[in-house]
């Protein structure tokens, strides 16, 4: 069983919430993907190296890549200043998108209105 250090497991907001988790490519910098990681799965990213997170849909946990082979491996880890979000870095192995895209983020809202005031 992965438990993730105490040390750690203070500085987060909730230890029994999900932790939205966006991943960035640390090569490009482009933003990825959203996900979520519970503090187990945090636990076993850091310890196996490989983006491990918690699938909402299926209810289950979810190493990236293991029926794709499009893996994330983790090169770093933040935690925000609140304890409530992540960052992590990844070298992404392939796509990211289960679209077949490279980023989840693919869909320009084209007429959305931004206010410039």
């Amino acid at each position: 069983m992965n438990s993730l250090d105490p040390q750690i497991l203070q500085k987060l907001k909730d230890p029994m919430a999900l932790i939205p988790a966006i991943v960035q490519d640390t090569t490009t910098q482009q933003v990825l993907m959203l996900a979520y990681m519970n503090s187990h799965t945090l636990a076993m990213t850091l310890s196996t190296g490989k983006a491990t997170y918690w699938s909402r849909s299926r209810n289950e946990i979810w190493v990236k890549g293991a029926t794709s082979g499009h893996f994330q491996e983790v090169q770093s880890v933040a935690l925000d200043c609140d304890g409530d979000a992540l960052l992590i870095g990844v070298k992404q192995i392939g796509v990211a998108c289960h679209t077949g895209e490279l980023t989840c983020f693919h869909t320009p809202l084209t007429s959305a209105v931004i206010n410039e005031s």
